[in-house]
Formats: C-alpha cells, sequence, structure tokens
C-alpha cells in the first residue's frame, strides 16, 4: 500500500515538471540559441529536479526551483566546456527566420535577435522578468545575485533593447526616448 502510495506522489511530480517543460525550453533556448543544447538542458534540469524533489519544501516556488536548476545546468555546461572566453560577454548567434514569414513573426525575429545581442547576464535578467514573469526576488534567487544587480540589469537591458529595436525598426521617436532614458538613469546613479 505505501508503494502506490509513492508511486501516486511520483506520478503527480511527474506530471508538474512535465507541464514546465516548455516554459524550460524556451528559457535554455533564449539563453544559448542551440535548439540540442537547450532540450539537453532541460532533460538535465528535469532528471536532476526529479532526483531532488523531496528537497522542494513550498510547491509554490516550484518554478522558481526549477529555474535554479536550470540556471545551475547551464552554468555547469559552459564550465565543463569552458573556453577562454567570458561567457558574461559571449554573445551567441541567433536564427533568423525567412523573409517570406508574416509580419507578426518578423517582429518576434528582430525581438529574439535583440535579446540576444545583450551580454549573458542582462539576457538571463530580462527573459526571467519581462517574458516568464518572475519578481526581482525571485530572479535573484534563481541566478544567485544581489536584487541591486538584478534591478541594473534589467534596467541596462531594457534600455539596450529600446535602442536597438528603435534602430531596427527606424523609430526615431523611440530612439530619442531611449536616449532621454539612458540619460536619466546615468544621471540617477551619480
Amino acid at each position: 500500500m505505501d508503494f502506490l502510495k509513492l508511486f501516486g506522489q511520483t506520478k503527480g511530480v511527474e506530471d508538474a515538471l512535465e507541464q514546465s517543460r516548455a516554459r524550460l525550453y524556451r528559457m535554455a533556448y533564449a539563453w544559448c540559441h542551440n535548439r540540442a543544447l537547450a532540450d539537453d538542458l532541460v532533460q538535465e534540469t528535469l532528471t536532476k529536479a526529479m532526483q531532488k524533489s523531496a528537497q522542494l519544501r513550498d510547491p509554490k516556488a516550484r518554478d522558481a526551483w526549477l529555474f535554479s536548476i536550470l540556471t545551475n545546468c547551464y552554468r555547469d555546461h559552459f564550465r565543463r566546456h569552458r573556453e577562454m572566453e567570458d561567457i558574461d560577454e559571449m554573445e551567441l548567434p541567433h536564427d533568423s527566420t525567412p523573409e517570406t514569414e508574416n509580419n507578426q513573426l518578423e517582429i518576434v525575429r528582430k525581438v529574439r535577435a535583440t535579446i540576444a545581442r545583450l551580454p549573458e547576464g542582462q539576457r538571463q535578467v530580462i527573459t526571467l522578468v519581462d517574458l516568464e514573469g518572475f519578481s526581482y526576488v525571485e530572479v535573484a534567487k534563481v541566478l544567485d545575485i544581489p536584487i541591486g544587480t538584478v534591478m541594473s540589469r534589467l534596467c541596462r537591458a531594457r534600455n539596450a533593447m529600446l535602442r536597438l529595436l528603435a534602430t531596427e525598426f527606424g523609430s526615431q521617436e523611440a530612439l530619442k526616448t531611449a536616449t532621454v532614458r539612458q540619460e536619466a538613469n546615468i544621471r540617477r546613479i551619480k
């Protein structure tokens, strides 16, 4: 009887983890821009989560816990395959969509390309906060960085995105807004 109860709990954990697979994959792909690597990172994340599911004390914190594991798997991958470049400064290549795709797909491609041009730290923070809806506190825990670093990276990432997208779409008004915002942030920091 205890075995059946344990199996039922394990099945529930498996179902919950499987539901998170798509979000984990989107995040891993946004970070590395390599489908095979993103799939491997998600698989490793889910495997570790299954093995350590007893460590999760608060089911409400499951998403933050899973993304923390994904972050560690991502870091571990680059530690194992370390090149001489600093991964915080690396700009990873991005996929482009065919010219025949509709306008919506073109906008998505340009936004993805712009996110890919951001430094890794900014890319991680902006995808976690703006795309996945995590709070600053959750992102700080997931990435194991101070909350002030989260806020400054997010501010820099948003300003860079605004400038890059304004240039990409040829919007002079947005470019002016980005410049004013950047100057205001510099004054605030000083």
